[in-house]
């Protein structure tokens, strides 16, 4: 199955958001990526669905997490979604729901699905192992198994 021109865009604008938004932080460059109407999705607490909820996920994960960088494994595109399969890795210097830091290096891993409309991401629902990432932290027993 081959990838249409409209995908391979949609996919773009993805990947140009991982890099701008939760990879470097620059909020003004990922906001435009968002359409003004984006609803987010995802199992953190945030303060609403919208533009200002992203902002808060990506600024508190880099405040938690000193040199967070995000690596797409895998991306897909369907018409207007895009899923990606992500790793996200960065040390504990900060924070994290309620944690305090315990310098320790994570690698957590993802998967997010993106509705774009007009070459804007519209939706984003998300899923992390947030339990492996409590285990690499020390916070709940056990081994990720990596």
């Amino acid at each position: 199955m081959s990838t249409t021109a409209a995908e391979q865009s949609n996919m773009q604008v993805v990947r140009q958001f991982f890099d701008v938004g939760p990879s470097k932080g620059d909020l003004k460059a990922a906001d435009a990526l968002l359409a003004s109407e984006f609803s987010l999705h995802t199992p953190l607490p945030t303060p609403g669905p919208g533009i200002e909820a992203m902002n808060m996920v990506i600024t508190t994960c880099r405040a938690a997490f000193h040199g967070l960088h995000v690596s797409i494994e895998d991306m897909m595109a369907d018409g207007d979604r895009v899923t990606c399969r992500f790793t996200a890795r960065g040390i504990h210097r900060g924070e994290f729901m309620g944690l305090p830091p315990t310098g320790k290096e994570i690698e957590m891993t993802g998967i997010e699905i993106f509705r774009l409309r007009e070459g804007k991401i519209a939706e984003l629902w998300g899923e992390a192992n947030l339990m492996g990432l409590m285990q690499q932290l020390g916070v709940l027993p056990g081994s990720p198994g990596k």
